[in-house]
């Protein structure tokens, strides 16, 4: 014979992690700072783009 499942309590569930004024980061200083990682990133990828065009031109 099968077992039956065992119910998870509703404590033992994960809650939904609520924004807390006073203890979280603002949602729009993440925004600004997911931002400027994706400006950086992409200027880096662009660097390494010119290097290699700059190398296929001159080499």
């Amino acid at each position: 014979m099968a077992e039956p499942q065992k119910r998870s309590s509703h404590t033992t569930l994960k809650r939904r992690q609520r924004f807390h004024r006073k203890r979280d980061v603002r949602p729009a200083v993440l925004a600004k700072a997911d931002r400027l990682v994706v400006r950086f990133a992409a200027a880096i990828g662009l660097g390494f783009l010119a290097v290699i065009i700059l190398q296929s031109v001159l080499g």
